[in-house]
């Protein structure tokens, strides 16, 4: 029976910002990717993967999904044997995000949803990535598939997320942390503070990539994924394609 590992979505995400991830993985793990659509709540997101099956997993949250993956070793620790948490943070509000977050769910309601294709899909995105159809369109129609709704509820769930750093503190398994090197939102230097609270943890930078770096440079996190989670494997994969 192969290892469970759960890939969990962040804000207005679906299986789409996994999908290349979830073919790497398929090989060795028996994948599920959870998305969190009517979900206002960490701790309801966190509930919801626990109560899928009782066996232990390997955890990775992108984003708002790292945020509930952290949540989910807070209630369950024992459960998680390896976590990856990418393109994410564990600080409190920071100033000014609760107007700033507030301004995109009206302008989201007023417009409608592909109004924040301009003004929230685009500005996550490594500039260069904006003139590739690949993977503009992708994302583009994953944020369509959302509702205002949809939208509101997991920004309550973010503006009442709480400090996550005394959850990340106490981290004893195998821990990841990877993000976009042009990632603005959650960049480099939040990460390295991440590592500092856990110092066990190792930092991966994925060059060109902003905060769908899953999606943006899928190569480049399959290979980091593989290499942490199955080293012997990627390095006998590596010596078959070399010899």
């Amino acid at each position: 029976m192969k290892p469970k590992i759960y890939l969990l979505c962040g804000l207005l995400c679906d299986a789409t910002v996994w999908q290349h991830q979830a073919a790497a993985l398929a090989p060795y793990f028996d994948v599920e990717t959870f998305s969190f659509r009517g979900f206002d709540d960490l701790t309801a997101m966190a509930e919801h993967v626990l109560a899928q099956d009782s066996v232990p997993f390997v955890l990775a949250g992108h984003s708002m999904g790292a945020r509930a993956a952290l949540e989910i070793c807070r209630l369950a620790p024992q459960r998680v044997e390896k976590l990856i948490l990418f393109d994410t943070g564990v600080h409190p509000l920071k100033k000014g995000e609760t107007e700033k977050r507030a301004d995109l769910v009206q302008a989201a309601k007023q417009y409608g949803m592909p109004h924040l294709i301009a003004h929230w899909l685009l500005p996550m995105l490594a500039g260069h990535h904006h003139r590739q159809p690949e993977i503009v369109e992708p994302l583009s129609e994953m944020v369509l598939r959302h509702t205002h709704d949809d939208f509101a509820k997991q920004i309550r769930a973010l503006l009442n997320r709480p400090d996550a750093a005394a959850v990340l503190r106490a981290i004893r398994c195998p821990l990841l942390l990877g993000t976009g090197e042009l990632d603005t939102w959650s960049p480099v230097e939040q990460h390295q503070e991440m590592q500092q609270i856990a110092p066990h943890a190792k930092l991966s930078v994925f060059p060109s990539a902003g905060h769908m770096a899953p999606f943006e440079t899928p190569h480049v996190v399959n290979r980091t994924l593989l290499e942490w989670l199955l080293p012997q494997a990627v390095s006998i994969s590596t010596l078959q394609t070399n010899a």
